[in-house]
């Protein structure tokens, strides 16, 4: 006899998807060794560590026996947090369980991109209005679609991207963020705490928006907005998103 489950009584139901992941590649086993890099990177992008989850991959290291307890502590002391580890000998899975973190076997590299800083553009041609004011005042311009996996940033001003951003990739800027295209992925605006920063978008579809440190993910987003051109600034201390149309 079968037994039929109404679906008003299920409790919850699994379903596969492609979730924007970072993976934090470990060259060094040593927790202080990675929490001074850690350290140097908070000082430099402060909005990016924001309970972001990441992947450690521990493919490169030939360590039997990983300290990996204290290198999720480390992790979580700058707003990083482990969900899982990727490649390493049986102790070290068994460790990650035991931490109650998620396995990945290694990768064959066909299918992985490491996170990149995208090579910088030649100095831009005069036919783009925006370039003047953004190379005097430090900021970047970048020609070309920023790709899943790719890392493109202006520390010193705005952040200027004609094209789209891809989901996956991140940009982030010392001051706004102008993407004359689609933004499917991270976009951090105002990383050294310009409250004044805003990002401005022809159509929107963010994984994450941030404006120093105050942040909002997808499924924050007014449905209504997704897919419209949008600027998105700090009102009162909260993140804004209005339509621009």
């Amino acid at each position: 006899m079968s037994l039929k489950v109404d679906r008003a009584d299920m409790a919850f139901t699994f379903k596969g998807g492609m979730l924007p992941m970072t993976v934090m590649e470990l060259a060094s086993a040593d927790p202080e060794q990675i929490r001074e890099q850690l350290s140097g990177k908070l000082s430099q992008s402060p909005a990016f560590f924001q309970h972001t989850p990441v992947v450690l991959s521990v493919e490169k290291l030939d360590e039997p026996h990983l300290a990996l307890e204290r290198i999720c502590a480390v992790c979580r002391t700058h707003k990083l947090l482990p969900v899982a580890v990727r490649g390493g000998t049986d102790p070290v899975k068994q460790s990650a369980w035991a931490l109650g973190l998620g396995w990945f076997p290694p990768s064959d590299g066909a299918r992985t991109r490491s996170l990149e800083e995208v090579p910088p553009v030649e100095a831009p041609t005069a036919s783009a209005p925006e370039s003047a004011a953004s190379v005097a005042s430090g900021g970047r311009i970048y020609r070309g679609t920023v790709r899943s996996g790719q890392q493109l940033s202006a520390p010193d001003g705005d952040l200027v991207v004609i094209g789209a951003v891809n989901a996956g990739a991140e940009v982030l800027a010392a001051g706004s963020i102008h993407v004359y295209g689609a933004l499917r992925g991270r976009a951090l605006a105002g990383i050294h705490g310009d409250t004044e920063a805003g990002i401005f978008c022809r159509e929107l579809h963010a994984e994450l928006l941030s404006v120093a440190g105050n942040y909002k993910r997808l499924e924050d987003i007014d449905p209504h907005l997704l897919g419209a051109s949008v600027q998105v600034a700090l009102r009162d201390a909260q993140l804004g998103i209005t339509s621009l149309a």
